[in-house]
């Protein structure tokens, strides 16, 4: 008798089963973009820390599915993302001030604070923390996770997780009034300087004029301002045709709070660059004092204050 044709049956690969599916990774994929921008201040290193998350979970030893896929993700983001932070300190690259930032990335980094409505002012302050506070308090406070997870991520204990997220919160609230702040003189009028400032967000050059007093002076550091710039310019004038070109900054400026006084901040994409001090008399502004975030003492004590 002639052989038989037998079907070509090959015998299946042996598959690693994943602990979480792509279609729960995609799930989660928004929430873990949320809480990576939150601990790492950049929409670009934000994907590439969940990125480098699925690859480990793509990677990870065969092993049974898991209860909660966007909480176990949500830790091996959060573990990504402390590296990263640690290696920044390292290089001495924390915060991220914005003049170290490509335009491309500054830009999406402000888009992406637009887009989730982010706090601008606590992303300047979360740049502030150390690596363990930063993760333990975006992972509690923001985002709810248990304290037994964020000792997971942190390599720690319960009650240090704790202590890291509490000297989170301090940092990040106000700085308690003493009595020298409460008998200071009175400073800026905030009326005039929110003004002011709602209009050079629009470029109001006629509000802004109406503003400023005629012999207001503006005063910035060079590595401010393009190149050629007057580090001063005087009356109101031109002052104001300067604010209208960059309102696109003043649109970036959020609040803080030093020696018991407002600090205006201008931080694109939530990169501290510059301090705004704006000083006022007789309702009118008098003098704007622009000076970067780097070198301005005020910056590096300041504290929670506002929204903004």
């Amino acid at each position: 008798m002639g052989s038989i044709d037998r079907p070509d049956v090959r015998r299946p690969e042996k598959v690693t089963p994943l602990p979480v599916t792509v279609e729960e990774f995609e799930a989660a994929r928004p929430r873990l973009l949320s809480a990576a921008h939150r601990m790492l201040g950049s929409a670009q290193d934000a994907q590439d820390a969940v990125q480098t998350a699925w690859l480990r979970a793509a990677t990870a030893p065969a092993s049974p599915p898991v209860d909660n896929p966007s909480a176990w993700l949500t830790t091996v983001t959060a573990r990504v993302c402390l590296d990263e932070l640690r290696a920044r300190r390292r290089r001495n690259e924390a915060p991220l001030f914005a003049d170290a930032v490509p335009a491309v990335e500054l830009a999406a980094d402000e888009a992406f604070l637009r887009t989730e409505d982010v706090s601008r002012a606590l992303m300047v302050l979360l740049s502030r923390l150390t690596p363990p506070q930063r993760v333990a308090y975006v992972l509690h406070d923001l985002f709810s996770l248990p304290f037994d997870r964020v000792a997971e991520v942190l390599g720690g204990t319960v009650a240090g997780a704790r202590q890291h997220a509490s000297r989170a919160r301090r940092r990040l609230g106000p700085a308690q009034e003493t009595p020298e702040r409460t008998g200071a003189p009175d400073g800026p009028d905030p009326q005039i300087v929110g003004a002011f400032l709602t209009a050079a967000r629009t470029g109001d050059t006629r509000r802004m004029l109406q503003l400023l007093a005629p012999d207001c002076v503006r005063d910035a550091d060079a590595a401010l301002l393009p190149p050629g710039g007057r580090t001063t310019v005087t009356g109101a004038a031109g002052i104001a045709a300067e604010t209208a070109h960059f309102r696109d900054r003043i649109a970036a400026v959020c609040t803080l709070g030093a020696a018991g006084r407002p600090l205006y901040v201008i931080a694109p994409g939530g990169h501290p660059l510059a301090t705004l001090e704006i000083g006022t008399a007789g309702g009118r502004v008098t003098r704007i004092t622009l000076r970067s975030a780097r070198a301005d003492g005020r910056f590096a004590e300041a504290r929670g204050y506002g929204t903004g």
